[in-house]
């Protein structure tokens, strides 16, 4: 896994522009988060997390987040197109003040999550549980943005 850029970089190259803010958007954009992270949490009690489900887990914690930094940067007036969009996304964390090791995890996350998605990887329980108390710890900060 490559070491992510600075936002700036991606600004930079083209990956992340800058735009018109959409407070529209934007808002449509946490309540979807809103609604998915009910859903996960109500899965997750109601099912417990075990190896079988844990790349559902990992993949829908990593959903709402992004959802949550997108909303971000559209309220901010940025958005991502392109190869290295999602990883822009991950890099604005540290734009808005989240520490390098959130970051990290966060692009671990993203990093994994697409080897989920396009290679078969499959994950367990212990993992999940770590994505899901990073969820957990993430998603009211990101909230209030």
């Amino acid at each position: 896994m490559m070491p992510l850029k600075t936002f700036n970089e991606y600004l930079n190259e083209g990956t992340a522009r800058r735009q018109s803010s959409d407070k529209l958007r934007a808002r449509s954009l946490i309540a979807e988060s809103e609604n998915s992270y009910k859903i996960l949490i109500s899965f997750v009690e109601k099912m417990s997390l075990d190896d079988s489900n844990a790349n559902h887990v990992i993949k829908n914690a990593y959903d709402i987040i992004m959802e949550l930094i997108r909303a971000k940067m559209i309220s901010d007036g940025f958005s991502t197109t392109g190869k290295g969009a999602h990883e822009a996304e991950v890099s604005y964390l540290a734009e808005i003040g989240f520490s390098g090791r959130d970051v990290e995890f966060a692009n671990e996350l993203r990093y994994f999550r697409n080897g989920i998605m396009y290679y078969g990887k499959k994950f367990d329980k212990a993992y999940a549980e770590k994505v899901l108390e990073f969820l957990k710890r993430m998603y009211p900060l990101l909230k209030k943005y």
